[in-house]
């Protein structure tokens, strides 16, 4: 179990995460938590697109057993 600390945010980061987090099956502080994440690797990795980062963070988090395998393209 992580501990946790109580941030005042801006209310409509609030609002945002809290849809977000609907969406993408997370409570609000894990949303906010991912956001942050990103973020930090953005930081970290100039290089790459914000979309690869949160996609590859999101991979991460997923469930072995409910990840979708990966199976390469024949070449032809």
């Amino acid at each position: 179990m992580s501990a946790s600390t109580s941030i005042r945010i801006n209310e409509n980061l609030y609002k945002q995460a809290k849809q977000d987090a609907a969406i993408e099956h997370r409570t609000i502080s894990g949303q906010i938590e991912f956001w942050a994440e990103i973020g930090r690797a953005a930081i970290d990795n100039p290089d790459l697109p914000i979309s690869f980062i949160a996609e590859s963070l999101a991979s991460m988090s997923e469930a072995r057993e409910e990840a979708t395998p990966f199976i390469p393209r024949s070449r032809k």
